[in-house]
């Protein structure tokens, strides 16, 4: 049988039919003349090749497809203006046909093949489809960096756009593979001990190398574990592509079609192949943002400030807060070193690193690392401070840092501290009369020149009594009505003293609750405070109440 026409151009409208002669009988189309009567009249040699059974006399529905039949009788019951063409299709082709009436009440339909046009208008749709779903695929896997969820949303479109079901093998964690399974909308996870050998073309997938063709693959010998429940028994076609990572393969995706739907034909095996490539990158990225995360979680535990707690009866406060909402690590730190056996001192040590964030935060860890290791010379505040200057001398770090050391002891109800200041601000004393006093300790940062000073000071709190130790962000936090003025150590004073007789642990929140209403949202240092207390209550062997109230009264230890 011939093609119904080589070319898609309309004709122009014929003359009527009494005029034509035989001229239409070597038109270019299949053309169907049809009576009044709804028989047909003649039909070229092109529409007999179209329409064998399409003889005179023949009935038009009995010889033509239903849309055309449907489409003459209303251009027949048509009392004014020209018909309209009409589309529809007959085996393999699509038609256009264009009716046009004559002056004895027969209709002349001009078939046009517009089988090419159709295939390339559905193509078109199906590409502009595929690139709408891959732009929203990619929206959605990269919506998160959560490597399950990103294995879910994979196996969620795959079985919705791509296949009647998905499953996605990830690459072995010990023994088991996790795997995630979609049957429609249903997803889920699981982790299983698995053959790859047992599925053609799936060890390859693992390892990134190109996919085998679906042909290749026997829907029969599929494993169970690799089969969705319901589907077993019902898969026809099969496709198993890999999911390309940055550096390392993530997986691969097993897609799967029910008999008697169309099977994977090689077009959609490579579009398959460009969705693949999609998902990859995205668990990729959310396998990298979790092993970053992971590493990130195991060093912040090291660099984030410690839990205080009380020590040998004397209480230990912190507080923290990193110059930006969005870090929690800076260059603001405290510690807090129980005295080991056989020593009576607990040393604390409360620093400020030249910087902000992440960067001063490195410097922050590697001090308290070092001070960690010159424990044993905690005694002597002046020699573990230049051992300390030394080793950052040395270091490839730039920055340079203050601090204060405090020994604590408790001794007699009462708590004695040796404190030594570097180039930091002297803590502070409050009483339980409200008295609030300075100590006397001065030095010089470490970490600048080859020698530092420093002047070591005593101090004895009696219970209720308050030593404080803070970094300049409290007294440097800038607010106010303009929002620029310093809160200053006269402020910082005044709110110690509505402090005496607080647990370290009011104290600390007091402060900070001060410093921020100051700042009232204002951008602001690292700031760190830290509340060593002698509790209330605690008494010298044998004292009374109020011999350890007198005590408190008496003002400043010499």
């Amino acid at each position: 049988m011939s093609t119904p026409g080589t070319t898609d151009t309309v004709p122009a409208a014929p003359e009527p039919f009494s005029s034509l002669g035989d001229a239409w009988l070597r038109a270019p189309h299949p053309v169907l003349v049809v009576a009044p009567s709804g028989t047909v009249a003649r039909a070229n040699a092109r529409a007999a090749a179209l329409f064998p059974r399409a003889l005179p006399g023949a009935r038009l529905g009995d010889v033509v497809p239903a849309w055309l039949a449907d489409a003459h009788r209303r251009a027949a019951a048509g009392t004014a203006g020209t018909p309209e063409p009409v589309s529809g299709r007959h085996g393999h082709w699509s038609l256009e046909a264009h009716p046009t009436s004559t002056d004895d009440g027969s209709v002349v339909w001009w078939l046009v093949d517009d089988t090419g046009r159709s295939l390339a208008e559905a193509e078109l749709r199906g590409a502009r489809e595929r690139t709408a779903f891959l732009a929203d695929a990619s929206s959605q896997l990269l919506a998160s960096l959560n490597t399950e969820r990103c294995m879910e949303m994979t196996v969620r479109l795959a079985a919705r756009f791509l296949a009647d079901a998905a499953v996605l093998v990830a690459p072995a964690t010990g023994r088991r593979h996790p795997l995630a399974v979609a049957t429609g909308d249903t997803v889920t996870l699981r982790s299983a001990r698995v053959d790859p050998e047992e599925v053609p073309g799936l060890t390859e997938a693992l390892r990134g190398f190109p996919p085998v063709p679906s042909r290749w693959t026997d829907p029969a010998s599929l494993p169970d574990w690799a089969v969705p429940e319901g589907l077993a028994g019902t898969v026809g076609s099969v496709v198993v592509t890999p999911l390309p990572g940055h550096g390392f393969p993530a997986g691969a995706l097993i897609l799967l079609r029910r008999c008697g739907h169309s099977e994977f034909d090689a077009s959609e095996e490579i579009f398959a192949r460009v969705f693949a490539a999609r998902a990859g990158a995205a668990l990729s990225a959310a396998h990298l943002y979790r092993e970053q995360h992971d590493i990130t979680a195991t060093l912040m535990a090291e660099l984030l400030p410690p839990v205080l707690r009380r020590v040998d009866g004397v209480e230990f406060a912190g507080g923290y807060r990193a110059s930006r909402e969005t870090e929690r690590v800076g260059g603001d730190f405290y510690d807090v070193h129980p005295a080991a056996e056989g020593e009576h001192e607990t040393l604390a040590v409360l620093g400020d690193v030249c910087g902000k964030g992440l960067n001063a935060a490195v410097l922050t860890g590697r001090i308290r690392n070092t001070l960690q290791a010159l424990l044993p010379m905690a005694d002597d505040h002046g020699k573990l401070l230049g051992l300390l200057n030394g080793a950052l001398l040395t270091s490839r770090h730039t920055r340079f840092a203050s601090l204060v050391l405090a020994s604590v002891r408790s001794r007699g109800g009462t708590t004695r501290l040796r404190l030594t200041s570097a180039g930091h601000p002297a803590p502070l004393v409050v009483r339980r009369d409200g008295t609030v006093h300075e100590t006397d300790t001065r030095g010089t940062v470490v970490g600048v020149l080859p020698d530092i000073r420093s002047a070591t000071t005593e101090v004895v709190l009696r219970p209720g009594e308050t030593c404080l130790l803070y970094t300049d962000g409290v007294t440097e936090a800038r607010g106010g009505p303009l929002g620029d003025t310093l809160f200053g150590e006269e402020r910082l004073r005044a709110a110690l003293r509505d402090c005496a007789g607080m647990p370290a642990e009011a104290v600390v929140e007091r402060i900070q609750l001060k410093v921020a209403e100051w700042l009232d949202g204002n951008a602001h240092d690292d700031i760190a405070v830290m509340a060593i207390t002698t509790p209330r209550g605690t008494l010298p062997s044998g004292a009374s109440p109020e011999v350890a109230d007198g005590a408190a009264r008496s003002g400043p230890a010499a």
